[in-house]
Formats: structure tokens, sequence, C-alpha cells
């Protein structure tokens, strides 16, 4: 079925703005492998994982995105949708119970009621579109679409063959007469019903309550062979009634629209995700839409946080750190240093996230943001060695980044995180220097965390920020990511850890030495 409307789809306003996939392995390493399957969680019908995977490649087709979901902040229109997708839900619910039954009339039953709901849910949700003001273009697109398909031939001839068979059902009256093992089956001929008078004459002998000895239906939908024996019975005494019944679901076979199927799947991109962040900004933190571009380079947000951690400390959400970052003019990579465990990480995924989240045209966790919107992104985290590849540390750092950044383009961003952490502090500078070379020399953006200070200032693409500190307490760590030059010590923390020689490691130490002596 179909009707007139330009109305494609919900998500891409256009067909070629679904053309890449992006490889899901860069999800372990931002955490969005815990948003994402969080945002999908009790959806698994709708499949929504591709959708994850399909960045947009350009910026009508992110504002697109960014206009359905201000329509869904609407109650009315959020509730409505809601309920369409519920009855959806209990359609499909109907469909598969028909496909398990065995009996053929009981199996079409359940088609029809199917195709009632399917009706119910079009019908009601075409009105409350009608009812409330949508501003985006995917909202005015789908209502027009579906203002002209309620009124098609085809859907009008649905919902009324509906009405007509399940009005013929609904009037079918008969009397099962059970002698010892003989059923005998005949249509209601007005027979009275004596069984109000005869619990009124043996109501006055009651002095308790009885137990009840009658016998219940089985709630399970399969017939057994004597329901199965009675419905044929049943049939053969109103052929005109079962009839009609065959021939609709014969006609209606494919009454679902492909375009109203495909609108309910897409729509839960947008409300599994509104779902998935509204406790969070219950619980005080922001989201904003932000302002991107394919041109300007310009990055900065306010008050930006990992959603995969703010996820995690659920109710205490509002705890998370929350940073700012900026670049301008020549500006492209942010080299972060600092003591170990000082947000350092937490800070290159907000990063990572900030920008993939916005390539799907979510609402990013920040209260101000405007991002470069990427062709890729790319990330390269430290991983435990693969015994398969017969390769060390090192070189498998080496050889990823060196994939990663053959691939990418001035239109990327890369996160590297913690990069050659397993070689000497001469042969990271000179690794580190090279790759940083490479990244700006491509013009690409992109967060570095490195334990090598002086790379933050290899150049005036480079920007420093550091992992802060309390300054009367050094080793108690702010977690906030601010704007400044090195500090020298990010590689001396490191290695004082390394050897058991950091403060926290020393008055540890110290502590048991004096309790040991007193």
């Amino acid at each position: 079925m179909s009707s007139a409307g330009s109305f494609r789809s919900i998500l891409f306003d256009r067909p070629a703005a679904a053309v890449r996939r992006e490889d899901p392995s860069l999800f372990g390493d931002l955490n969005l492998d815990q948003v994402f399957a969080a945002v999908a969680a009790g959806r698994d019908e709708y499949d929504l994982a591709p959708f994850f995977a399909t960045p947009l490649a350009d910026v009508p087709a992110v504002q697109y995105r960014h206009e359905v979901q201000r329509d869904l902040a609407d109650e009315a229109l959020r509730k409505a949708v809601a309920e369409f997708a519920a009855r959806m839900r209990d359609m499909r619910k109907y469909l598969a119970q028909a496909a398990k039954l065995r009996n053929s009339y009981q199996k079409e039953r359940w088609f029809l009621d199917a195709a009632g709901i399917y009706c119910q849910a079009v019908g009601t949700l075409a009105g409350a579109l009608a009812a409330v003001e949508v501003g985006s273009r995917g909202f005015t697109a789908f209502r027009d679409y579906l203002h002209g398909y309620t009124r098609s031939a085809a859907f009008a001839g649905l919902a009324a063959d509906v009405d007509k068979v399940t009005g013929a059902l609904a009037a079918v009256s008969y009397c099962i007469t059970i002698r010892g093992n003989k059923v005998r089956v005949a249509r209601y001929e007005g027979e009275a019903d004596y069984s109000e008078q005869v619990q009124q004459t043996f109501a006055k002998f009651a002095r308790s309550a009885a137990k009840d000895y009658r016998a219940g239906f089985r709630a399970l939908p399969d017939m057994d062979h004597v329901e199965t024996r009675i419905l044929a019975l049943v049939a053969r005494l109103f052929p005109d009634a079962f009839a009609a019944l065959d021939d609709f679901c014969a006609r209606h076979a494919s009454y679902l629209d492909d375009t109203i199927r495909v609108f309910d799947r897409e729509v839960q991109f947008y409300t599994a995700y509104a779902d998935f962040i509204a406790p969070m900004k219950a619980a005080g933190l922001d989201f904003c839409y932000p302002a991107v571009s394919k041109d300007a380079k310009q990055v900065s947000a306010r008050d930006t946080f990992d959603l995969a951690l703010a996820a995690k400390l659920m109710p205490r959400a509002a705890t998370v750190v929350r940073n700012d970052f900026e670049l301008t003019g020549h500006e492209r990579i942010i080299v972060v240093t600092g003591p170990n465990h000082g947000g350092k990480t937490t800070f290159a995924r907000a990063f990572g996230q900030l920008h993939y989240l916005a390539s799907l045209g979510y609402p990013v966790p920040a209260r101000q943001a405007s991002l470069f919107l990427p062709d890729r992104v790319f990330t390269h985290f430290e991983r435990e060695e693969d015994l398969a590849t017969l390769r060390g540390k090192l070189e498998d750092e080496l050889v990823r980044i060196r994939q990663v950044l053959e691939q990418a383009t001035g239109g990327s961003v890369v996160v590297m995180n913690e990069s050659f952490a397993s070689t000497t502090l001469r042969d990271a500078a000179s690794v580190g220097e090279q790759v940083l070379n490479r990244m700006t020399d491509l013009d690409l953006l992109g967060v570095y965390v490195t334990f090598v200070d002086e790379l933050a200032s290899l150049s005036k693409a480079c920007v420093s920020m550091v992992g802060a500190v309390v300054p009367d307490n050094p080793a108690e760590r702010t977690f906030k990511i601010v704007r400044k030059p090195a500090d020298g010590l990010a590689y001396a923390a490191a290695i004082a850890g390394k050897y058991g020689l950091s403060y926290a490691q020393l008055t540890e130490r110290l502590t048991a030495r004096r309790e040991e002596a007193g």
C-alpha cells in the first residue's frame, strides 16, 4: 500500500544520507557500546544497532534530526507516538501468535484482530498529528502522508472490511449439547437460559460459601481436538461469516504499509535516546543540540561530560565532573597531560563521544557545544598484547596508529589515549612528535593523552590541557581538565607510581611503618 506524499523517512532527509556505516570497534574505546546497549535495552525488536553505526555525512541531515526531536519534546506528540508504538507491538504479537497456531480459522481470526489493531493505531496517530503543531520537515511530511494514506481507498477498504468481518463473527451464536462423549452443535434459536433461575433456587439452601466445582477454560491460545471439531461444525452452520473471514485474509495478506512499518522502527531511534537521557536531565545534567559544521574547525563545549560514566553513576549523575574545551584559529589538537587517574581518559572519551553523537544527530552531553561534523572518528587506545599477532605492545601500537593515519583525512577526528606508554620517555617523545606532526599536517581534530609533557607545546596547532589537582595536596585529583601549560610533572608522577614512590604510596608505607613501630 502507498499514498501520495513525499515522506521517505523520519531519520534520513534523503536516501543518500545513509550511505556509510561506522566500524563498531571504536565504540568500546569511547564506551559508546555501553551507551548504545542501554539506549536499545528492551527494544530488541527494532534492531537499532545499525542506526547507531550510521553517522550522518552532512549538516542538513543532522539538522533534520534536530527538528524531529524538538517536535518530540511536545508531550502530546510524544504520548501519541508512544501509544502508536504500543499498538504496533500488540499487532506484531497477534501476528506472531497467528503464525504459531495450527487451526486455519483460528489463525485467520488472530490475523483479523491484528489488522484491526493496525487500523486503530494508524487512525489514532493520524488524528493526533493533525491536532498538534509540528515544525520539523520529518513530522510535517509524515503527517501529510498519514492524511493521504488514511483517506486512500486501500486503507478505507481495509478498515471497512475489518469492521464488517468482525461484526459478522460477533453475530455468530450457537448452542452446544453434550451427552456422554457426544457433542452436538446447533444454531441458537432463542432457547431460554435457566442458569439464573437455578442459582436463585439453590441460593436459599446455601449456609456458607461452597467449593466451586466448575471447570474453567484453558488460557492457552491453541485449541484441543474437541474445540477444533466444534469450530469446524460452527463454520458449517455459518458458512457466510467464515467465508468472509477467508476472503479477508486472502485479500489483505499484505495490509501493512511499508512506510508506516519503517516509521514505527525509525522513530524508536529518537524515543529510546530521549528515555535514556531523561533521568540524567532530571538529575541536573545538561544536554544540547550542538551547532555543527563541515567547514569550521573552531570547536568548543561547556560543561561536557562522559555520557557512559554519567549513566553508570545514576541516580548520582549530578556528581559527574564536567569540563570545558575550546579550539580557536589554527588550533586542532588538545594534548592532555597530568597525573594518573586524574580524568584524562574520561575527558578524551567525552571529546570523542561528543563528535560521534553529534554525527548521529543526537543531543550531546553539554550545556553548549559547537562541533565539527567528522567524516570518521578514529581511536587509538591501549590494548592487551595479542599473542596471535606475534607482536609486542609497542609494535602493535605503531601498526595500529599507522593504519589510522593512512585512513584519516582533514575531516576526521582522532582520539589517542596513553599511546606509547610502554616505551621509554625518549622513544615516546620521538614517536609522539612524528604522530602529532602527521595529525597537524592532515589538519584534523583530535585529543592526545600522554605522559610526555613537551608534546603539549609541539606546535601552534597543539593546545595544552592538564589534569588538575588540589593545590594544597597534589595527590588529590579534582578530575577537572583545565587549559594551561604542562607542568612537567606528568612523567615524574608516572614513574613514581610505577616504582611505588608516589605521594599516596609513600604515605601509606610510612603510616604502616609507624604503626609497626608503635
